[in-house]
């Protein structure tokens, strides 16, 4: 029997023309504090919306501080697990939300962060295999951020190790997995053909919008289902055009190169 709330919530966070999303994480706040582009949370969350992302990711603060009241809709994943840059174990994510909760405050998804690798990576698949239980008693969509991060990775984009951060998303129950791009679609290809899960790309460092738009166009050649970009969104020099031309990537085929001009003519 399917699971007809999952499937519901699910549609919400997806464009159900082209089953892709874009979706902007604004989890940052707790991670390394209020940085340039999410001072003003329900500002940011504001311009997302307006650019034209499916969904944001936040903690528990974003839809109190920063709920849309107005102008365009946007789907709502709430963060479960986090850590700040000032642990001494900064790669160990805790549970800090629940599903049911999320429930409550009108999350349409829930997300949970591992880093494969890590000393503390067994609590944290723990974490992760209990959370995708309960979003299937719940019918709550599961975002698996899953990253090989740790003294045991040498190179956090090696293509063998986001192959296996990948499955073991989605083997430990997620419905969509988040990991970094490998550098090429050829090998990127190879990670989605080994997940079964639909795979969303990290946008990873700060990169310049040309860069990023062919980063774009070769994971959607590659068969991702989307992006879960921030710091490349928020902190760009127009994130709302940035947004309008990443959607057109993933939603409309645009290329990269007719986005990076749009792009140039808006801007400069």
């Amino acid at each position: 029997m399917s699971n007809i709330g999952k499937e519901i919530r699910m549609e919400r966070l997806m464009d159900r023309n082209t089953g892709r999303m874009v979706v902007v994480p604004m989890d940052h706040g707790v991670t390394v504090g209020p940085i340039f582009g999410l001072v003003d949370i329900a500002q940011a969350v504001n311009t997302i919306a307006e650019g034209g992302a499916n969904a944001v990711i936040g903690h528990i603060g974003l839809p109190r501080w920063g709920h849309r009241k107005g102008g365009k809709d946007i789907g709502l994943i709430l963060h479960l697990s986090a850590s700040t840059m000032v642990s001494p174990r900064p790669n160990k994510k805790v549970l800090v939300n629940t599903v049911e909760n999320a429930l409550r405050m009108g999350a349409d998804g829930v997300s949970v962060h591992v880093n494969l690798g890590d000393d503390d990576e067994p609590a944290m698949l723990q974490a992760l295999g209990e959370v995708a239980v309960e979003c299937n008693y719940w019918g709550m969509p599961l975002l698996a951020m899953m990253y090989p991060r740790g003294r045991n990775i040498e190179n956090e984009t090696d293509p063998e190790m986001v192959r296996l951060a990948a499955r073991v998303g989605a083997e430990l129950g997620a419905d969509f997995v988040k990991v970094s791009y490998t550098g090429d679609p050829e090998s990127f290809a190879r990670v989605v053909e080994g997940c079964p899960a639909p795979i969303l790309i990290a946008g990873g460092s700060k990169l310049s919008a040309e860069e990023m738009f062919v980063t774009i166009e070769n994971a959607m050649k590659a068969g991702a289902k989307g992006l879960s970009v921030g710091r490349n969104v928020f902190q760009s020099k127009d994130p709302v055009a940035f947004l309008q031309y990443a959607c057109s990537i993933v939603h409309d085929g645009m290329t990269a190169q007719e986005a990076a001009e749009k792009y140039r003519e808006k801007v400069g």
